[in-house]
């Protein structure tokens, strides 16, 4: 059996060495892909807390998981909201701990332009919770509407509620088990904005012969590490 730790935002796997760079934790498809190709048809056991992410890096990886060979065990050990709560759906089984929580909710995004332009979000953000409604629908068994209206709601799900609806199998370390009837909470850690101002940070820095330098050169370190609080507080030149 192969187990793939998935904590942290899910992103896009352009953003992953900037994410590493600030030394976040994150889930993006690359890295995922290459632990299932790793796997080579093996049973797979995904241990997931995430508070969810970026919709198509999050689709990315579900459809992976989908076409995997072998089979999927999702454990949520802390937390599987929005994106991550269809990403552990992906799984052949969902398990949670006792104390961990699982969130769904509708698709939100930033939009900028003219009315054409914000029309054009709303319908795609519509587009969204409707394939989420199907999703969550057809691995639970609830109707539709009970799961538009939980959407709407922004449910949060123990252990055991998770189990009730059917979006988990069973409680983890328990004995209580249903038949299975078979998107961010919160701001994401890294603004877009930022992505760009660290690549090019990272970008202008050697990445050949790098060699740990001694306690007493350590001003090389010290002017990295403002440079990373500068533009993380929005203070940079």
């Amino acid at each position: 059996m192969v187990t793939i730790q998935m904590n942290g935002e899910v992103i896009p796997s352009d953003y992953a060495d900037v994410y590493d760079y600030l030394g976040y934790e994150n889930i993006n498809p690359r890295n995922i892909k290459q632990a299932l190709n790793e796997a080579d048809g093996s049973d797979v056991t995904l241990e997931i807390n995430s508070p969810g992410g970026y919709v198509d890096a999050g689709s990315e990886i579900y459809t992976a998981l989908k076409e995997y060979s072998g089979n999927v065990t999702a454990k949520i050990t802390g937390q599987a909201c929005s994106a991550a709560s269809w990403i552990a759906l992906a799984a052949n089984r969902v398990e949670m701990s006792p104390t961990a929580q699982m969130m769904i909710h509708r698709a939100s995004t930033i939009s900028m332009g003219n009315s054409d332009d914000l029309s054009s979000a709303l319908n795609a953000l519509d587009s969204l919770d409707k394939s989420f409604v199907d999703l969550y629908s057809q691995r639970t068994g609830l109707d539709k509407q009970e799961v538009y209206r939980l959407m709407c709601n922004t449910t949060w799900m123990n252990a055991k509620q998770a189990v009730d609806k059917g979006f988990a199998d069973e409680i983890m370390f328990q004995n209580i088990k249903q038949p299975a009837l078979v998107n961010a909470d919160g701001s994401l850690s890294v603004k877009p904005d930022m992505i760009n101002k660290i690549k090019n940070l990272l970008h202008n820095q050697s990445t050949q012969n790098v060699v740990k330098p001694l306690p007493k050169e350590n001003k090389k370190n010290d002017s990295q590490l403002q440079k990373k609080l500068a533009i993380l507080f929005g203070k940079e030149n």
